[in-house]
This record gives C-alpha cells, structure tokens and sequence, in this order.
C-alpha cells in the first residue's frame, strides 16, 4: 500500500494540471488514469478538433475561394484521411508530453479504473483484473463527463453518433445531421461543410450558439447560411430511425413536422458527468440532480479529504476552467494562497468559421441585472488586417457600466478572435476601464485593433468608423 498527500482521478487538463501544482507545492501526488493521458481534450476532443478544422479551412478556401487568391488547378482531390491523420499525431504528441511532464514532476502514474474505498484509501484495477490500494490523505475527483443523448435515440457508433465517433472517423459524411447547435454542434457543422458534406443544424432553441449574445448567434447564422448549412432553429426531434443506407430524423418546427435525410446523424446535446462506480454514494458526498459533483470555492466537497475539479463539478465545462479548478485545489490542499473563480467571467470560444469568443454578462442580461450599460462595436469590415487576410465578417462588442467604465462582457465573432480575448479578461482581471484599453496603443494592421476601435466607441469616439 502507497502512502500519498493526494491521488487525482482523471488525467485531464484538470486532472494533469492540478497534479502538475500540488507535485510543485511538495505534495508526494498519484494519478489514476483508465484510458488516456491528458483525458478527452487532449485525445479526443478540443486538441483534435482544432487540428481538424485548420485542414477544414484550407479544404474551405481551396473549395471556394480559390480564384479569390489566384490559385487555379485542374481538379482538386481533398484527403480528409489525410487531416485525420494529422490530427491522431498531433493528439498523441500531446499525450505523450503530458506522459513527460508526470515523469518530470515525479507523479506516479496509475493505469485503471479506480474507486473510493475509504476517506484515505482507492483501489484501482488495471486491465488485467489486478487491484491496488492506495492510501492518501486527499483524493481529487477530475473524472470529467460523457456525451448526452436524446431519449428514446440510440447510438450505434456507425450512422448515429456523438463526437467521440465523429473524432475518430476518418471519413466525412456525405450528409449529416447535427442535432444540438452549441460549440460542439457548430464546430463539426464547420469541418464538414468545409470538405463538402450537406449540413442541416437542428436546435431545440429559437438561435445557434444559444447562451451567446443574441447579436453573435445572428451573425453565425448568416455566415452558415452563406455557406450553405441548412439550420433549424426552435426544433424538437421526435425520432431519429436508421436503414441500411443512413438515417431519417423527424422534427418539428411550428407545430409542422419534418423528415430529414442524411446518412449520419450527429447528437451534440450536452455532457453528463461521470459519477457512476466511484463510491461516492457510500462515500455519502453529495450530488446534483443531475449527478455533478458539489463543491465550494476551495472545490472540497461535502467530504474532508475528498475533492473534485472539471467537467464532473458542472460549473462551466471547459477544458481551461478544468485547469483553473485544478491550480485552485492544489492549493487549497496544500493550505497556501489562492484564489476564487468567477464562472461568469471565465473566457469562452467557439472554433466554428468565423469564431466566437465572448466573457461576462451579454446585452440582455446586463440590462436584467439592472446594469444601466454602454456598448461599443467595431466591425471587422473596417480593419485592414483582417481586410487582408480576406477574412473580415463579425465585430467587437463590448459591454461596459454606463458611470464607471468598467468592463461587463465581450463579445466576438470574426477572425481568430480566440486570440484576441485575452486581452479583454486580463483588463477585466486587473480592474481596467474601457477607456484605458482605448489608450493602450496596439500595433497597425492587427485583428486587435479592433478591441481599441470598439473601446472607443463605447464612448462614441472611434476612430476608423
């Protein structure tokens, strides 16, 4: 039996990451890992995608915009088994870098499914059926969370699937169907229209990206529709049935039902937590309705000496929150100096074409809230950097309190804005008024320009509009 300061569950950027920090802080650390290290995100999930949708932009521009760029061929042949490819190494690159840093960090690594057996004690069986015990004075849960289904709706893994499929499929569809328009849905909705597939997005409610800004969700919408995806929006589905050549989904939009069909359909409705066959019950650590894990600021739950971090928390699931959550309770752990999380604040992007990145209240509900608000916008139609790369849809809106200045939220949509909100949450983070981000200089031609155009303009005073 191994004595440890802390045993994580879960090897994902959360797992890892507060692995990494309580390994930094002197605490003698294990990881439990039953499948991959560095978990879904890494393996399957943001790492890949992200790979795969740069091929998607290429095949997009190739497709499309060719003679735009002055690039002329006689055929064209797109090799998505190619992009696939591409994307398993760069996965595994990383998975093996996480693999290092344990090493580095001198974190024992533990292959198996593990189970709370006590306060200070896990077992963990590895695939052979041999079990090990481990005592620790802490145990951290980061166990993350599965694909959700539609009730009623089964998933074969072939013609109807969940990302995990759609990941590890070195095929695209000659049609699909989305079921779910959030980040996930709207991500493969990008990858497999930009490579030719007919894409028809379903969404239960009335917009795309629907926890978004109401002005972001409408400017996606036009860019889909301008490349040709069919989107449903304020749909239910009432079936999704499979024959030897695909599947029919039938919805219905406006009390008036319809068929539709494809030869895969693809359920990115939400995640569910992986809580099942952990011992928590017995453990008596208490649980959500729906199966989240609860925890407090410090991420303890209701049991000392028994934490969780992640997806598996239900606060916000997203693979750099993970991360955060898991810095937070490593130090917590190890009794220094830490911080509290404002979910609301946290950086959100969407990798669809164009992207969304966004932070804070939207429009709407800052006026709830009863905010008397300034808003700034700046379309990046006037920005010369993005005028040049020939990728100029979407805007900068900022959301700023009427008599202070401060910043409430950002909302992008447009050319690699992933990388242009930092910024934002970092004047956000250092207490920074609209004003002060107005004056910092930022360097012409740049996308970030922007960010100083609709900081001005809360004010009325941009320059370029």
């Amino acid at each position: 039996m191994d004595a440890y300061d802390v045993v994580f569950i879960g090897s994902g950027p959360g797992g890892y990451v507060g692995a990494i920090r309580c390994a930094q802080l002197g605490l003698r650390t294990a990881i439990v890992e039953k499948q991959w290290l560095g978990g879904v995100c890494l393996n399957v999930g943001c790492i890949p995608t992200k790979s795969l949708l740069k091929n998607a932009d290429l095949a997009y521009t190739l497709r499309e915009r060719a003679t735009e760029f002055g690039i002329k061929f006689e055929k064209l042949e797109l090799d998505y088994s190619a992009a696939y490819k591409r994307s398993r190494q760069v996965a595994e690159r990383l998975s093996k870098g996480v693999g290092f840093l344990m090493k580095k960090n001198a974190i024992d690594v533990l292959n198996g499914t593990a189970r709370i057996i006590s306060r200070n004690q896990v077992s963990v069986q590895n695939k052979d059926g041999i079990t090990t015990e481990l005592t620790t004075k802490n145990i951290v849960l980061a166990t993350g969370s599965y694909a959700g289904t539609i009730p009623g709706v089964k998933i074969d893994g072939e013609k109807v699937i969940t990302y995990l499929e759609a990941i590890l499929q070195s095929t695209t569809p000659k049609s699909v169907v989305i079921i779910g328009a959030g980040a996930l849905g709207v991500e493969f909705a990008t990858l497999w229209n930009s490579y030719g597939s007919k894409v028809t997005l379903v969404e239960m409610l009335p917009r795309v990206l629907p926890l978004e800004d109401e002005e972001v969700s409408n400017e996606l919408k036009k860019a889909f529709s301008k490349r040709g995806i069919d989107i449903l929006t304020q749909a239910k589905v009432l079936s999704v049935s499979t024959a030897n050549t695909g599947c029919t989904v039938k919805v219905s939009v406006d009390g008036a039902e319809k068929e539709i069909e494809a030869q895969q359909t693809l359920i990115a409705t939400g995640f569910k937590p992986n809580t099942s066959n952990l011992g928590l019950e017995e453990m008596g650590v208490e649980l959500t309705e729906r199966k989240f894990i609860q925890v407090n600021e410090q991420m303890s739950t209701n049991v000392p000496g028994i934490w969780a971090i992640g997806d598996v928390t239900g606060k916000l699931l997203l693979a750099h929150v993970a991360s955060a959550q898991g810095i937070v309770c490593a130090e917590s752990i190890a009794g220094v100096e830490t911080r509290s999380l404002d979910y609301l604040m946290m950086p959100r992007a969407t990798y669809s074409q164009p992207q969304v990145a966004s932070f804070g209240y939207t429009e709407t509900q800052a006026k709830e809230k009863g905010f008397e608000i300034k808003i700034g916008k700046f379309n990046f139609q006037a920005n010369g950097k993005a005028l040049g790369l020939g990728d100029y849809s979407g805007f900068a809106k900022i959301i700023a309190d009427a008599s202070t200045g401060e910043l409430l939220g950002a909302h992008l949509i447009g050319p690699e804005v992933s990388e242009l909100l930092p910024e934002l949450t970092l004047a956000k983070n250092s207490e920074l008024t609209v004003e002060e981000i107005a004056a910092n200089i930022h360097a012409h031609p740049t996308l970030s320009e922007v960010l100083m155009e609709a900081s001005l303009a809360v004010d009325g005073k941009a320059i370029q509009a």
